[in-house]
Order: C-alpha cells, then structure tokens, then sequence
C-alpha cells in the first residue's frame, strides 16, 4: 500500500510536475533500488528507478513494513535513465 501527505504531494507537483496517485504501477516491472544515505533523515529513505506513465521515474519513498510511503516522484536524470536500462539488462 502506497501513502503520502497532501502537503507533500501538492508540493510534489509544484516542483516537479507529476502527481503520486497512481505511481503504485511503478513496482509493475522491473526496479532498480537502493539506500538513500546521503543524510541521517531519521528514516530508511529508498530511492527507485522504474518504468511509470511511458519514462524512467525516480521515486524516494520510506517502507515502515507496513506500507510505503512516497517523498517524492520525479522524471529520472540522464545519468539514472542509463542505469536503469544497464541494471535491468543484467
């Protein structure tokens, strides 16, 4: 199950464009994930490259167990466009 903040979510779509309902299909195909540790957020933040709405998204979002709940959703980069094609052509 996919949670945010309407905050957030608002805010997510100011900075960035795209919306949080519905970007649970990105966990339809492949992913490529890791660790956010660039800071001590308080939190395991986990960052994801995924196919979502016909391009590479990058996703941060936090899994307490239960559930997951996004931070946000943005167009991935050039630089993680190519390492999502590299990691899932493995």
């Amino acid at each position: 199950m996919l949670t945010w903040t309407a905050s957030k979510r608002k805010a997510n779509l100011a900075k960035h464009g795209r919306d949080f309902v519905g970007c649970e299909t990105i966990f339809d195909g492949p992913v490529v994930a890791w660790d956010d540790d660039r800071e001590s957020y308080g939190e395991q933040r986990i960052n994801l490259l995924g196919w979502l709405r016909g391009r590479v998204m990058h996703m941060t979002y936090v899994d307490d167990g239960s559930r997951f709940h996004v931070i946000s959703l943005r167009d991935a980069d050039k630089h993680e466009v190519r390492r999502y094609a590299q990691e899932i052509a493995r």
